[in-house]
């Protein structure tokens, strides 16, 4: 029914007005028909007017009407019970649309007005698409009071209600809304509950769209909430001249004009109770006389954590001086500020962004004049009463809004004083946006603005530092100052303009010491820079890495079903064996053969036991469904026949068929000597793991690359296999080789993280750029609460030099790590266990370190990705080894903590470090160890020199990575991954004294390095080179009891061996060969045992294939070939004469060894 209403209102509306257009002149506007209060129309002639307005022929654009229509009323008896008539009165952006007829209050507080009004809203006229945005219609029921006699009707405003026209921005030509209605008090001393009473069913229409289809795709809308000042300074006194707390801020608008949003009438409260959450969000308007309609419909400030924002004060450090500043002295707004952008200032401001980051919001106290008792005289006193005072600026950061996908910020923002010149360097600002608003604002003349200083103090508000101050300078000039509020129009002068200066740094400066910031939002309505959808990215990913194609499927049907019948006649075959034995018994070979007479009598009891016992049937029963399955996947016979003949031929074939195959499987089943299995490998895929990890430290990459591929084969679907076998190649520096592994990885499953990741980095390494990009914004987009995602994100935009997505990216990743950070400090636990750790003092134990769990939050200065293009950029890039050098002499001079005092900070940067250590990617390594010297304060850290030495040792640079090791171990001398980096880098230098030095020290700590697998055999290897057997074979059982392998068997067996233990060491060195039989090494020790033993065959098959696999020990080899020549046998070569000594003597049976020929 009131949609029907408002529609025939629409259209009557416009009937008439084209009825009237030609009684009124083109100029007329609604905006001079000001009904007065309390004048009676009737519903034509009230709207009459204001509909008749048309747009002027001079106008560029022309002026599209804008229809309000009341339709009623609703619970007005709850505002006032004993309300009787009343009217509505439509105003907009300061004008009075008109009022609606007298109407009688029905029973049930319903008022039906049916009252229509218009107004013009043009884009060159008062009433602007930017009006339409920030101002609402405000509508006021107004009470008609009954006259006496011979006195004037009286009116009292009842209760106000507002109406917000965004939807009309919004591509929408009308929408209908019930407005809340709040109560007007009738006194100030009132107190109203601001819950609505009421609520009024207004329409609005317009003929056609206020924005076109353009406007509409290619515009904004931009919102900026002010929610308060915390922490203000305490010279801001509640008491004494009244104050108007403003602050505003300046957009970009098409042309070069800007359009200032100013945020007047703060209120100053006291230290109390916090503000409640969520709050409304308030109207910028001062003539609404209900304090609840001030609250704009479904808009509301809702908070969060302080992690999540994007300004300033949200670190962990800062979050108990932001609870302390809530709930102390404040000045709170609570008010949004809306501004259309069409498509030319949409341009404009993201050309501002990426020309400035940093926007100024100026914040400022006004004393506001006292009511004066002449009207003329006291004018002009009046204005110079309205001064300006506490200049500060707040510098937004809003870099942020050019980020993909990103509509909002939100975040603190401090206050620091206000110079011009600072200003000017931060923001390109020339001047003050308040001294463009004097007119508006009232405030003092030019001489107010000096340039290059603020505005001067203000005497309605001194501190005691300004008191102190102002006590060094001449009795004349202060109390000249005491007489007059308003400045001296010879503020050019340079010994006042000094002064002035002097009380800007005593006046602004006192926000930097109280600590004052702003929390605000800016959003807006769309994206300045659109985000790819999550579909879009993974159809281009799959593009470039199409899915692999489904398994092979599984055996044909046929033959499974064959294979079926055979295992059904194999059980049935061995369950009649089993009753055969039952009734007669089993017939052993040296009872000769039984006759045919008994074999038929045993038959006939044979078939009569199993027909009586129903084992037959069962036999017959379950030998029927593979004889179906045959029937129906070898013959594909599924339906029935046509023909009886058919039926019997079928049956005749399927018999022979299924005689035959009996057959087979009898036989099978019956044979004497049936082929034995081939045996079970028994090397693990963790096995394999760890035995190409070995062969790559000790530079076998043709053996660590057999390894990989032997991983691969086992399960060619599993994504991790692909992934490792990626990472070695990027070892060897096969990009491309790399990269198929990726794509293989990432087509099983192109939802896999990791898998994204690399084939970005390989991607980048490739120079393919475009392809890299999708491949790191798929992975933010699957997983966006990845650290190491985000961050290397970052580090590939820094590298495409797009330092403001390089930023964003870096942002969100230290959001995530702190929120880690203190998810895991809120375990009492952890806390605890780490107190209990602080106290140990033994000498071989290490400090206690943080993990990846217990690191603290980074100091990353904002603005690094900015700064690194010229501080460190060109530092440390894997290319460039001369630039390198000066990298790190740079991080050598660089101060460090001192061990024990201070542990590092867990940064986004090491994290990302750990990850890509671990795939050999360097050149990204060097990258975000270039951030991490940015990121710490107080000097590299200890994760960072040890990082840094990992990649020197990679590539062999052995002087550079002492240089970090030295300086590691100065930071953290008792980590223990420093000294076993440094024992392997004295291997390398064959420096083994040094290096056994390290590793003992290494395997003494209490806590493991990560590698203690080549520690134990590298260490064990210097122990057997210096022949102390005993140490070098129980370091080898340590390494085979942590992650057991053939080189830490060997190990065992060459300690056990050279100890004489034989019995031992051939145990040790089967185990060995049992998990790798091509170790030549193995072969030749065997060797030796089985000569020592007296096994003459044995010794010549180990020695076979130790000559064969290419023993590349000498000293072995003539050892072996020494021992022959002694014992005379071992070598079955020509040149081996036997040494007369008799048949050698027989050992021990030794365990299974495996032949190389069976892999």
């Amino acid at each position: 029914m009131l949609t029907t209403t408002a529609a025939v209102s629409c259209r009557c509306f416009w009937e008439r007005n084209r009825a009237v257009s030609g009684f009124f002149p083109r100029s007329f506007s609604c905006r001079a028909m000001e009904v007065p209060a309390g004048l009676s129309a009737g519903k034509e002639s009230s709207a009459l007017p204001a509909a008749a307005a048309l747009p002027n022929e001079s106008q560029p654009t022309p002026a599209t009407p804008v229809q309000i229509t009341v339709l009623k009323a609703q619970d007005l008896k709850t505002i006032k019970s004993d309300v009787s008539v009343t009217l509505v009165r439509a105003e907009y952006n300061g004008a009075i649309l008109g009022d609606s007829s007298k109407t009688d209050v029905l029973p049930d507080g319903t008022a039906n007005y049916n009252f229509m009004t218009s107004f013009e809203c043009s884009p060159d006229g008062p009433n602007s698409l930017n009006d339409t945005a920030q101002k609402p219609v405000l509508l006021t029921v107004i009470e008609v009071l009954q006259r006496e006699q011979r006195q004037k009707e009286k009116t009292v405003p009842l209760g106000q209600a507002v109406v917000d026209l965004l939807p009309l921005l919004q591509g929408q030509c009308s929408f209908k809304v019930s407005a809340p209605l709040y109560a007007v008090p009738t006194s100030p001393l009132e107190s109203l509950h601001p819950e609505a009473k009421g609520g009024l069913e207004v329409t609005v229409c317009t003929k056609e769209p206020l924005l076109s289809a353009a406007q509409l795709s290619n515009g904004n809308l931009l919102s900026i909430t002010l929610e308060a000042a915390y922490s203000v300074p305490e010279a801001f006194a509640a008491t004494g001249p009244l104050q108007n707390y403003m602050a505003c801020l300046q957009v970009p608008a098409a042309g070069e004009k800007e359009f200032p949003l100013l945020f007047k009438n703060g209120i100053l409260k006291l230290a109390g109770e916090k503000e409640p959450l969520p709050r409304p969000k308030k109207w910028p308007l001062a003539n609404i006389m209900a304090p609840g309609a001030l609250s704009i419909p479904n808009s509301f400030i809702v908070g969060g954590p302080y992690e999540d924002e994007d300004g300033e004060l949200n670190k962990r450090e800062d979050r108990e001086f932001r609870i302390q500043a809530e709930s102390t002295k404040r000045i709170v707004w609570d008010m949004e500020r809306r501004c259309y952008l069409d498509p030319a200032a949409v341009v404009i401001l993201q050309k501002r962004i990426a020309e400035c980051q940093y926007w100024p919001v100026e914040v400022c106290g006004m004393s506001v004049a006292s009511s004066s008792k002449g009207k003329t005289s006291k004018a002009n006193k009046g204005d110079e009463d309205k001064q300006i005072f506490f200049h500060g600026v707040a510098y937004v950061n809003m870099v942020p809004l050019l980020c993909p996908g990103v509509k909002q910020i939100r975040g603190a923002f401090r206050v620091f004083t206000y110079q011009d010149s600072e200003v000017f360097e931060k923001t390109k600002s020339q001047h003050s946006v308040f001294r463009d608003l004097r007119a508006q604002l009232s405030l003092t003349k030019e001489g107010s603005w000096t340039p290059g200083i603020s505005t001067p103090l203000s005497r309605a508000v001194p501190s005691k530092t300004r008191k102190e101050d102002k006590e060094k300078m001449t009795k004349d000039k202060d109390s000249n100052r005491r007489m007059s509020n308003a400045p001296k129009i010879q503020l050019s002068d340079a010994t006042v303009e000094a002064e002035n200066v002097t009380y800007l740094s005593l006046d602004g400066q006192q926000y930097v010491e109280a600590g004052t910031f702003l929390v605000m939002e800016i959003k807006l309505d769309k994206a300045l820079v659109p985000k790819r959808l999550r579909e879009e990215l993974t159809r281009r990913v799959k593009q470039m890495i199409p899915p692999r194609p489904p398994l092979p499927p599984r055996p044909a049907g046929a033959k499974k079903a064959v294979e079926n019948y055979h295992n059904h006649v194999t059980s049935i075959a061995v369950a009649i064996l089993s009753e055969y034995h039952e009734l007669f018994g089993k017939q052993l070979p040296d009872q000769g053969a039984i006759d045919h007479q008994t074999l038929e009598e045993q038959k006939r009891q044979l078939n009569f036991e199993l027909n009586s016992s129903g084992k037959y049937f069962a036999f017959k029963e379950q030998l029927k469904y593979a004889v179906v399955k045959i029937v129906r996947e070898k013959y594909l016979k599924t339906t029935a026949f046509e023909t009886q003949e058919q039926f019997q031929s079928f049956l005749s074939e399927l018999y022979v068929y299924l005689m035959d195959e009996m057959h087979i499987a009898l036989n099978q089943l019956l044979s004497e000597e049936a082929a034995s299995p081939a045996p079970l490998s028994r090397t693990t895929e963790e096995q394999l793991w760890l035995f190409a990890r070995e062969a790559e430290v000790n530079k076998d990459y043709k053996l660590a690359s057999l390894y990989h591929q032997q991983r691969v084969a086992q399960d060619q679907r599993n994504i991790q296999y692909w992934l490792d076998y990626g990472a070695f190649c990027l070892l060897l520096e096969e990009t491309t080789k790399a990269q198929e592994c990726f794509q293989q990885a990432l087509s099983l499953d192109p939802h896999h993280i990791q898998s994204l990741l690399l084939c970005g980095i390989v991607a980048v390494m490739l120079e393919h750029y475009e392809e890299a990009e999708i491949f790191f914004e798929d992975a933010c987009c699957l997983e966006p609460s990845s650290i190491v995602a985000w961050t290397l994100s970052g580090l590939f935009y820094e590298l495409q030099n797009n330092n403001i997505q390089a930023e964003m990216a870096f942002r969100e990743a230290k959001k995530l790590l702190q929120a880690q950070l203190a998810k895991e400090r809120s375990i009492p636990e952890a806390a605890e266990g780490e107190e209990g750790k602080k106290h140990i003092s033994a000498g071989c134990v290490r400090s206690p370190s943080p993990g990846p769990g217990e690191c603290l939050p980074e100091r990353v200065p904002d603005g690094s990705a900015d700064k690194l293009s010229e501080v460190v950029e060109p530092a440390l890039v894997c290319v460039a080894p001369e630039e390198e050098a000066t990298a790190l002499e740079a991080a050598l001079k660089a101060p460090s903590p001192v061990s024990g005092l201070s542990q590092p900070p867990c940064t986004i940067f090491m994290k990302a470090v750990k990850f890509l250590m671990k795939v050999n990617a360097v050149q990204f390594v060097h990258r975000a160890l270039a951030h991490e010297l940015l990121s710490l304060q107080g000097g590299p850290s200890c994760a960072y020199y040890l990082a840094l030495a990992q990649t020197y040792l990679l590539k062999e640079d052995l002087s550079k990575c002492e240089e970090c090791l030295c300086e590691a171990i100065r930071i953290d001398y008792m980590n223990p991954n420093v000294w076993a980096q440094k024992g392997h880098l004295c291997y390398l230098k064959r420096d083994f004294g040094e290096a056994k030095e390290c590793y003992e020290r290494t395997i003494s700590f209490v806590e493991d390095a990560a590698d203690m697998h080549f520690v134990y055999l590298r260490l064990g290897s210097i122990y057997l080179e210096e022949k102390e057997y005993g140490r070098a074979k129980q370091t080898y059982l340590l390494a085979c009891k942590n992650s057991a392998s053939c080189l830490t068997w060997l190990g065992v067996g060459i300690a056990c061996y050279r100890l004489e233990e034989m019995v031992e060491a051939e145990d040790a060195l089967s185990e060995a060969n049992a998990l790798s039989n091509t170790n030549a090494e193995v072969w030749g020790y065997l060797a030796l045992i089985c000569l020592q033993g007296g096994r003459q065959l044995e010794a010549e098959q180990c020695y076979k294939y130790t000559v064969k696999l290419g023993l590349r020990n000498d000293a072995l080899l003539r050892e072996i070939r020494a021992a022959q020549q002694r014992l005379g046998f071992g070598n079955p070569a020509p040149l081996s004469t036997p040494s007369g000594k008799g048949p050698p003597r027989r050992s021990r049976p030794t365990p299974a060894r495996r032949d190389p020929r069976s892999t």
